[in-house]
C-alpha cells in the first residue's frame, strides 16, 4: 500500500509544486498538510490561500485515499468532486487534510475529505468525490 502511494506524486507534479506532503497513511485513509506559501495566496488583502489550491489539495488526498485501499497499483482519476468552502484559509497557517475512501466498487471509488487548521473543528472545506479506477495501460510508448 505505501509503495503504491509514491507513484501518484511522481505522476502529478502540481502536488509537489504546491508543497503537499503526506503525513500518515492507513488502509483507505490518508492525512496530509499544505504549508502556507505566499505563492498560493488568492486574496491579497487577507493573505488567504486560493480556493483552487484547496480544491487541488483535497482532490489529491482523495485520490490517494483510493490508492490506499489497493493491493496493487491502479490508475485513479477524478470523476466528480464537490467541495463546500466553510471559511477562508488563514495567513501563515498550515492547512491540514484528511481523506477517506469509504466505498470501492468494480471501477469507481467514493471519498470524503476535510481541510482544516489545527483540528477538524476549524474546517476550511469539505469534499465528497467519485473516482474512476482503471488498469494501467502498457501499450503507451515512453
Amino acid at each position: 500500500m505505501r509503495r503504491n502511494l509514491t507513484k501518484p506524486e511522481n505522476l502529478h507534479p502540481w502536488s509537489r509544486a504546491i508543497g503537499l506532503r503526506t503525513t500518515r497513511i492507513e488502509r483507505g485513509k490518508i492525512w496530509g498538510e499544505l504549508p502556507y506559501d505566499e505563492r498560493l495566496i488568492g486574496d491579497l488583502e487577507t493573505g488567504g490561500v486560493h480556493g483552487g489550491i484547496i480544491f487541488t489539495f483535497l482532490d489529491n488526498l482523495s485520490g490517494k485515499s483510493c490508492t490506499a485501499t489497493m493491493k496493487e497499483y491502479r490508475a485513479v482519476a477524478t470523476l466528480d468532486l464537490r467541495i463546500d468552502h466553510m471559511r477562508p484559509a488563514e495567513r501563515n497557517q498550515t492547512i491540514l487534510g484528511k481523506a477517506e475512501c469509504y466505498r470501492v466498487a468494480k471501477s469507481v471509488a467514493f471519498t470524503r475529505a476535510w481541510a482544516y487548521h489545527e483540528t477538524q473543528d476549524r474546517l476550511i472545506a469539505v469534499a465528497q468525490g467519485a473516482f474512476a479506477i482503471t488498469k494501467l495501460r502498457t501499450d503507451i510508448p515512453t
